[in-house]
């Protein structure tokens, strides 16, 4: 077992995660509340990581990250081929996963019963916080799992802006490539195991999610959903 790797994988896992959260669920309930002309095409531009290769999500961010571009030139950032780098690989390529999924979940609380909190006095950000996020709560959480799952298997798109530094900028998934282009079968299948076994637990706990979320309210709003709009509200 690579462990420097395997540490290493989880802490750019780590933080890509919190990246991922912090991101993109703005950006989702962005776009599940507001409705503007090119709304398609912006939903369309974040979601392209899923399906490009990760080479060339790669030499985007190698072109984003490199010399020449403005994050370098005017605010001196400087991390590529270290593992910093590695984490903006893993955010870019887990945001659509977190993006899609708290969208949907957002875009399914009724509207209703935050409009009933409005009627009671309470602020957006009140409302925000104990009727809609409570309600979205499943899918955000399905969200980030995803999205950190997806961070921790990135393997592409790192190796082209961290190169392969044993110890320094080698991840679990690079470690596991490194291992059988050097016929050491036998970590190859220790590494594939733990990945294998992560990835499925992440899965596991989402389709539980999805399992128990509610089913979406009915268009009419009964007294027990006001009641339970004015429970929150207060």
């Amino acid at each position: 077992m690579n462990w420097p790797a395997f540490w290493l994988s989880l802490q750019v896992t780590a933080l890509a995660t919190c990246g991922i959260f912090v991101i993109g669920l703005p950006i989702a309930i962005w776009l599940a509340r507001v409705k503007f002309p090119g709304q398609t095409l912006v939903e369309t531009a974040l979601m392209l990581p899923l399906v490009l290769p990760p080479s060339v999500v790669g030499y985007y961010l190698l072109l984003a990250l490199g010399r020449g571009s403005p994050l370098v030139e005017w605010f001196q950032i400087r991390i590529l081929f270290s593992w910093p780098a590695a984490v903006v690989a893993a955010v870019v390529v887990g945001l659509p996963l977190m993006i899609q999924s708290s969208k949907a979940a957002l875009a399914n609380v009724d509207l209703r019963l935050e409009q009933a909190a409005r009627t009671l006095g309470a602020s957006e950000l009140r409302i925000f916080l104990r009727i809609t996020l409570p309600l979205a709560r499943r899918g955000i959480i399905a969200g980030i799992v995803l999205g950190g799952a997806r961070a921790l298997g990135e393997f592409g798109a790192t190796l082209m802006v961290t190169g392969n530094i044993p110890g320094r900028t080698q991840t679990l998934p690079v470690a596991i490539y490194d291992a059988v282009q050097a016929q050491r079968y036998a970590d190859a299948h220790l590494m594939v195991l733990v990945m294998t076994a992560i990835a499925f637990v992440g899965l596991w706990w989402v389709r539980q999610l999805e399992r128990a979320r509610p089913l979406r309210s009915s268009p009419v709003v009964t007294e027990q959903g006001e009641e339970d709009a004015t429970a929150f509200a207060r």
